[in-house]
């Protein structure tokens, strides 16, 4: 990041004016469902977007189901669906069912096919009648749905979301979750990772990575992770000089 100060946590980089927001890590992910965890700015966000090459790394590689996500970006983006902490970074159409249609350009050739799979998906996730609404005019949680439904429809091997149920309420936090964690093993999909502060979600994955200044701090289930993740923060913050 050139031109940045060190924000918490954070060094500085091996060049003038920059700053190491991750690593060095050295790392192999092979779980079906992997929670990444930690504080803000600890590089959570940055440790899974190398996985699509959203960033790709200064020093080192990133290899994704055996392809370079630097070198072969577009065929690791083909293998590799993103999901957002704000869904309206992703959807890009103006109505849910034209989102919807876009996902589906690869394997639906003709529109009358994908309009209908798209009123298919729409009605599996929960959002059946709204492939006209506006995707202004969705719910906070409609829209994360959606989201989730478009980048499904591009049947990735590795699902990646970064926060996806921070914005939600707690009905749609509950659908989401029940809803990635049960894609790895259905379709192609065969692997999810994802980041987020709700600690009874990162429980449920197989793996939990906890991340504290652009290292790996604490790698083990998710349970066992979660646990020392909050004996840690409890240990520092009793520490001298932090205010109860």
């Amino acid at each position: 990041m050139p031109g940045s100060a060190p924000g918490p946590g954070q060094q500085t980089g091996g060049d003038v004016g920059t700053v190491r927001v991750l690593g060095p890590i050295d790392l192999v992910v092979t779980e079906p469902t992997v929670a990444v965890i930690g504080a803000n700015g600890s590089g959570k966000s940055t440790l899974v977007r190398l996985l699509n090459g959203l960033v790709t790394p200064s020093a080192g590689t990133v290899t994704v189901h055996g392809l370079d996500a630097a070198e072969d970006t577009s065929a690791v983006r083909a293998r590799t669906g993103f999901v957002f902490t704000d869904p309206l970074v992703q959807l890009v159409m103006p109505t849910a069912g034209e989102d919807l249609e876009l996902s589906l350009r690869r394997t639906h050739r003709r529109r009358g096919d994908r309009r209908a799979a798209a009123v298919a998906l729409l009605e599996e996730h929960g959002l059946g009648g709204l492939a006209h609404r506006s995707i202004y005019d969705l719910s906070g949680g409609q829209r994360q749905r959606l989201a989730l439904a478009s980048v499904l429809a591009t049947d990735p091997v590795l699902l990646v979301a970064d926060e996806p149920t921070t914005l939600l309420d707690l009905e749609w936090t509950l659908q989401v979750q029940e809803l990635l964690l049960s894609l790895p093993g259905t379709g192609r999909c065969a692997q999810l990772v994802y980041t987020t502060h709700d600690l009874d979600f990162a429980a449920q994955a197989e793996r939990c990575l906890v991340v504290a200044g652009g290292r790996i701090a604490h790698d083990a289930p998710g349970p066992a992770a979660v646990d020392w993740y909050r004996r840690d923060v409890q240990s520092r913050r009793s520490g001298p000089g932090v205010r109860p």
